[in-house]
């Protein structure tokens, strides 16, 4: 993210190649997709079309099918010259050295992009390596398009960073409220991933977000009102679709009420079947209704739906049975990470691919031994546990979605797009606006906010500075401070952490004796915290303080001595630059609570309910 590339057209650099000509793209597909090609835009709906993409399947051997169900992770910058270091990481995870090579060896159908693989450093070259692997599996004989994925849901989880425009994630659109602007940042992200040659983007969260203390969801989701996550969840479908992207709501049947990370642990979602039809069905079915390209599984187990003890993306009742049985589903299913430990807890590697296409998956997302996954598959083909013919159905729905997001036309994105799309300054001024919608005051004793800078000049900024989220300037703590200066105010940072000690709130006690007023920034405030001890002593010194929630809301309940309380939802740049226009009043505080914020010392009872906020 950090890293920057040439910015010249048609070539960045390092591996790079210029953008192929029209003419090379079709001769490179020739005979695998002339009939497509020559349809035009059209063609996705077209019965004819339809034929061509059947004949195309029946061209292929059974390898090239079984790779086409996998969406692999590589790491690199470039499809063919990588680092050093990342030629050692994929020899040592996956056996090939690059992107190209990957393609060549397993022809799989899907790659999917991680700041951390270093597939994101900027705009510029992640056009180039998305044209390199569209590239490299062109040349092959027969070769397809790839379907380029990330986990751009904006927020706290973003894969492609600055200069891109990065949105307020998920809750904080909750505290909008407003389908227009979850439309807005649907178009415009859509917009850039295309211009990057990202055709996949697995957003938006369709989770019901009802237990505070979900470890793996919580602000991803946009609320614990099924009907307003709904609303939002089609309105992002619909931005993000209309700009040629395929949007993928997750993570079906619901990871809302759980308080294990599926990541680490298997979660079990105890609601009842009627339950989940009240609270978790009904993103998913909006979003179906939204025409949805691609629903993701959950690796957790819902006994209600399925008893057997199978994890969600294991599970045939809950994915053909209730998904597209049920809800009518046709399109794309893919699998959360096969890497993922609630996967991988009941069956071994081998087994969780072909248990997954026997479930009704279409799509098997990043498996941690691509090589032991691929050939149980085929294995599976071979034995007759596994029908060519099952393999032919997620064929199908791939190559479908592959036609309908263009990528047999015009595989290739160039550099042209990135310059005129990617972190546009209309781009950039619609994610402030949006933010600005999202900020939510909870608390405002004696009219504290907004902050007069003739009264309080002096301001100190403290408090935690979590990692900053992909691509975000960071640390908290700074961009507050960078923002009040802005605006007008003399703001210094002073970072505490999540834990400080007791030195260290002496310290910022110390430093705010000289301030005229403290802005703190919370996060995840839990009673015994010492950030809640840190939040008491700063209120002791008789300075007014200003807490900024900078994840979950929920601080709030631990925080009743602040005179003032602002939740962000997270501490993305765009959030904290609104979060300090809201408190130097330069607009007014429109979101409302998402989700509802319960009594810290009696849980049952509610202390802010959905649709609270204050305002000026």
């Amino acid at each position: 993210m950090h890293d920057t590339g040439t910015g010249s057209t048609g070539s960045t650099g390092s591996g790079s190649t210029a953008q192929p000509s029209r003419r090379t793209v079709l001769a490179a597909t020739a005979g695998v997709t002339t009939a497509l090609v020559a349809a035009g835009p059209s063609y996705a709906a077209d019965a004819q079309d339809d034929r061509s993409l059947r004949a195309l399947v029946s061209r292929m051997t059974l390898e090239e099918k079984v790779g086409q169900l996998f969406v692999m992770r590589v790491y690199g910058h470039s499809a063919t010259s990588p680092d050093q270091a990342d030629i050692d990481a994929n020899l040592k995870e996956i056996g090939v050295r690059t992107a190209a090579e990957l393609i060549a060896k397993y022809r799989v159908g899907g790659i999917i992009y991680f700041a951390w693989a270093h597939n994101t450093r900027e705009p510029h070259q992640i056009a180039a390596l998305s044209d390199g692997i569209q590239k490299a599996s062109l040349e092959l004989p027969r070769g397809l398009p790839v379907l380029i994925s990330t986990d751009q849901e904006h927020g706290i989880v973003a894969r492609v960073g600055r200069p891109a425009t990065l949105f307020p994630g998920a809750m904080a659109v909750g505290a909008g409220g407003s389908r227009s602007d979850a439309r807005t940042l649907g178009r415009i992200a859509g917009a850039e991933l295309r211009a990057m040659g990202i055709r996949q983007d697995y957003s938006p969260v369709a989770d019901v977000n009802v237990n505070p203390a979900n470890p793996v969801i919580g602000v991803r989701s946009f609320g614990a009102d099924p009907r307003a996550v709904a609303a939002l969840v089609a309105a992002e479908v619909a931005g993000y679709q209309g700009s040629g992207v395929a949007a993928t709501a997750k993570h079906f049947p619901g990871h809302g009420d759980t308080n294990v990370d599926s990541h680490t642990g298997f979660p079990t979602i105890t609601h009842s079947r009627e339950l989940w039809e009240r609270l978790d069905a009904p993103p998913f079915r909006a979003a179906i209704a939204a025409g949805i390209d691609s629903i993701m599984t959950a690796h957790l187990m819902v006994p209600a739906l399925d008893d057997s003890g199978d994890p969600a993306t294991l599970s045939r009742p809950i994915l053909t049975g209730i998904l597209r049985e049920r809800l009518g589903y046709d399109g794309v299913v893919v699998t959360d990470s096969l890497g993922m430990e609630g996967v991988r807890t009941k069956y071994g590697d081998a087994r969780v691919p072909v248990l997954a296409l026997k479930a009704g998956v279409d799509q098997l997302l990043n498996p941690p031994d691509l090589d032991l996954a691929w050939n149980a598959v085929r294995t599976a083909v071979r034995n007759g546990e596994l029908t060519e013919a099952r393999l032919d159905e997620s064929l199908l729905r791939i190559l479908r979605l592959k036609a309908k997001l263009g990528l047999f036309r015009a595989p290739y994105v160039g550099q042209g797009g990135v310059d005129r799309t990617v972190g546009t300054r209309a781009h950039l001024k619609a994610a402030d606006r949006i933010a600005e919608r999202t900020t939510t005051l909870l608390v405002n004793e004696g009219r504290l906010l907004p902050l007069s800078r003739r009264r309080y000049p002096k301001v100190l900024v403290v408090g935690a500075d979590p990692a900053s989220p992909s691509g975000t300037t960071g640390p908290p703590t700074g961009v507050l401070a960078a923002a009040l200066t802005e605006l007008g105010f003399t703001a210094t940072a002073l970072s505490t952490g999540t834990a400080p000690s007791a030195a260290t709130i002496a310290r910022a006690v110390a430093a705010a004796r000289d301030a005229d007023a403290v802005v703190a920034a919370t996060y995840n405030v839990t009673a015994g915290s010492s950030q809640k001890t840190l939040v008491e002593q700063l209120v002791a010194t008789g300075r007014p303080v200003v807490a900024v929630a900078v994840r979950n809301p929920y601080d709030v309940a631990q925080l009743t001595s602040v005179p003032a309380c602002l939740a962000t939802y997270s501490w993305t740049d765009v959030e904290l630059r609104a979060a300090a226009r809201v408190i130097a009043g330069r607009v007014k505080p429109r979101g409302k609570l998402p989700v509802p914020v319960q009594r810290a010392d009696d849980p049952e009872q509610v202390l802010y309910a959905i649709g609270y906020g204050l305002s000026y």
